[in-house]
């Protein structure tokens, strides 16, 4: 009995046959994901002979242009039963997707289909995220929200391990677009897994004849930057998430080209130290548990902006090697807490009726903020070097902490009662 206990507590609670099939939903996706890590630049190099201008577009104009797409979605999901969006967006990224293999098979794939293809795809994704968190917060009670968030988050941790390498073999065997079939197909079968979850949906209340206004764009926006708690942690995730992305293009030209790093430690250096993610999401409830919400969001949130400074510090050969897998690994095990708290915390302060323009919101405002860092520290890695703008970037991030939420908020049901007139006395 008690080992069949400690097993539950590790494990954490049964969250029921229709989160079952939403988790295993999202592992598929995200499998497929991470199957096709790089395989956009891959053929755009090999199969159309783009050049750095053009491989460095996909990564930045495609999610810039996609995030700006995806601003009106976020209030039209708002009113809509979730599930059916998230499987139409499913089935849009499946056909989109699937236009490159078709293209390619028929020679006739060009770059700009590739941008248009990644402009659906960021749009797309955003979308589910928005509506996926609204999805989630309906079909699990409060108490479990983390024990769900972590989960997603291992199994997001787990795919990014034993995807690329997965994907990279493919590619080598079955040619540069095999990847691309692979996610395809992974959101096809994330589409039924979704529609596999069943119950019944509750229609969203409508408002004015169901018509969007145009202020109702920026309704996530007010709602996050009149939110004492949500607006710095806002302003926290896109700088963090976007200076980390930012060095990313820098570090690959300073490990394969001036320090000589073969492609298979530079995968490596990323992919081993994934596990601490894996590791991290593990321990995020029982150290909530033990510490509280709040106090883990601080400590965590100040720990992993820490990391990234050493990468400045890189040098060749084994000892290089060894630097970037210890600095990732702190880095990666404690995005692997913070992510499912902050994700649980940012679902509790939101109301039912507003998660999915507030996430759409939060989407569109870190990819952008990541598309303009990535572009601009291209341009001050070109000027100072890559070196340079690796350590800028790692100092900045030192002070991401300061945008971290200092005090604990009141529980949002407290905060709609405090704002509720009493009761006249009779």
């Amino acid at each position: 009995m008690r080992s069949g206990h400690r097993r539950g507590q590790l494990l954490g609670p049964r969250l029921g046959r229709r989160f079952g099939w939403l988790w295993g939903a999202y592992g598929t996706s995200a499998l497929g994901t991470w199957l096709a890590f790089g395989a956009f630049p891959v053929i755009a190099i090999q199969v159309l002979h783009a050049g750095p201008a053009e491989v460095a577009a996909l990564a930045s104009v495609g999610t810039a242009v996609g995030a700006v797409v995806a601003v009106p979605l976020g209030p039209w999901v708002e009113f809509r039963r979730k599930r059916p969006v998230l499987i139409t967006m499913d089935l849009v990224r499946f056909a989109a997707l699937l236009t490159i293999p078709a293209a390619y098979a028929l020679h006739l794939l060009t770059f700009l289909q590739l941008l248009l293809v990644s402009v659906v795809v960021a749009a797309a994704d955003i979308t589910f995220r928005a509506a996926s968190g609204a999805y989630l917060k309906t079909l699990l009670p409060t108490e479990d929200l983390l024990v769900a968030n972590a989960r997603f988050e291992s199994t997001a941790w787990t795919t990014t391990i034993v995807g690329p390498p997965l994907g990279g073999a493919a590619i080598g065997l079955l040619g540069p677009v095999a990847t691309v079939v692979a996610d395809a197909a992974s959101y096809l079968l994330s589409a039924l897994g979704i529609r596999a979850t069943g119950g019944h949906e509750p229609s969203p209340e409508r408002r004015e004849a169901g018509r969007m206004r145009p202020g109702d764009l920026l309704d996530g926006w007010r709602y996050v930057l009149a939110d004492a708690t949500l607006r710095p942690l806002l302003l926290n995730t896109a700088l963090f998430n976007g200076l980390v992305m930012a060095v990313e293009p820098l570090l690959a030209v300073l490990m394969l080209g001036r320090l000589g790093f073969a492609p298979w430690q530079y995968g490596l250096a990323f992919a081993a130290p994934s596990i601490g993610g894996l590791l991290g999401s593990r321990l995020a409830r029982p150290l909530v548990t033990r510490f509280g919400q709040h106090q883990v969001l601080i400590a965590v949130g100040t720990l992993r902006a820490l990391w990234p400074v050493g990468l400045a510090f890189l040098g060749p050969g084994s000892g290089g090697l060894l630097l970037v897998m210890g600095v990732e690994l702190g880095l990666i095990f404690c995005c692997g807490v913070f992510n499912p708290v902050y994700a649980t915390y940012r679902l509790e302060r939101t109301p039912t009726d507003r998660v999915a323009r507030t996430l759409s919101a939060w989407a569109v405002t870190t990819k952008a903020s990541t598309a303009l860092l990535t572009a601009l520290w291209g341009v001050l890695g070109t000027l100072l070097g890559p070196r340079t703008a690796i350590g800028l970037a790692g100092l900045l991030l030192l002070a991401t902490p300061l945008l971290l939420p200092r005090r604990a908020a009141a529980p949002l049901s407290e905060q709609k009662q405090k704002q509720e007139p009493a009761p006249s006395q009779a």
